[in-house]
């Protein structure tokens, strides 16, 4: 899919899990079992295509150092704006999920948050970005991942399964899989079929 396009003609609709309550309470189940236990901050935690940096935003409010790389420059400008609106600690870095050691966005990451990269990735950009990832993350590290059910949707995310995801993240285990509770359009839930899951990686 092209980002940089849909970003320049203001098609985001991605933003919309925001304000759905069902998809808001998931993402926050999640994030406290990953703080379970312990007292904030939690550490490092990575937003891999953070767009506007919702989540990002969302992770650093709850005590996250969070860190948020996209290579789409008018997402990075939103979500610029939405840091300083929220009056958080985030830092955001140009760079590509397939390079992250290039682009310079640290390491020990304890936590890392994917809420529809992965999926629309070719085989050999997905393997890159399980390389740069488990380069970069602490060994207890676990990761959330979003991904649609694999099906052909021309231009839109293909999708991907938990054995594509396991394949690209070696050393990682998939302990985790779930709905996500975000309601698709009527039309796009017809027509893709996003059947979307959350998966919870776990390193080591």
């Amino acid at each position: 899919m092209n980002y940089k396009l849909a970003y320049r003609i203001g098609f985001h609709p991605w933003e919309d899990a925001e304000d759905q309550l069902s998809f808001t309470e998931r993402i926050t189940e999640l994030l406290e079992h990953e703080e379970s236990g312990l007292e904030p901050p939690y550490g490092p935690a990575l937003d891999l295509g953070t767009g506007s940096g919702i989540w990002g935003i969302l992770m650093a409010k709850r005590g996250w150092q969070a860190t948020g790389v996209d290579l789409v420059d008018k997402a990075l400008q939103r979500a610029d704006e939405r840091v300083k609106d929220a009056g958080v600690d985030m830092r955001l870095v140009r760079g590509d999920v397939t390079a992250l050691r290039e682009a310079g966005v640290g390491s020990d990451f304890r936590l890392v948050l994917d809420t529809g990269t992965f999926h629309g990735l070719s085989d050999a950009e997905r393997e890159a970005m399980g390389r740069e990832v488990s380069a970069l993350v602490a060994d207890d590290a676990a990761m959330l991942m979003l991904a649609w059910t694999p099906r052909r949707r021309g231009p839109l995310p293909r999708g991907a399964s938990r054995g594509d995801i396991e394949a690209a993240f070696p050393g990682w285990k998939v302990s985790d899989a779930g709905e996500t509770g975000f309601q698709a359009p009527k039309p796009i839930e017809l027509l893709m079929k996003p059947d979307e899951r959350w998966y919870r990686l776990r390193r080591g």
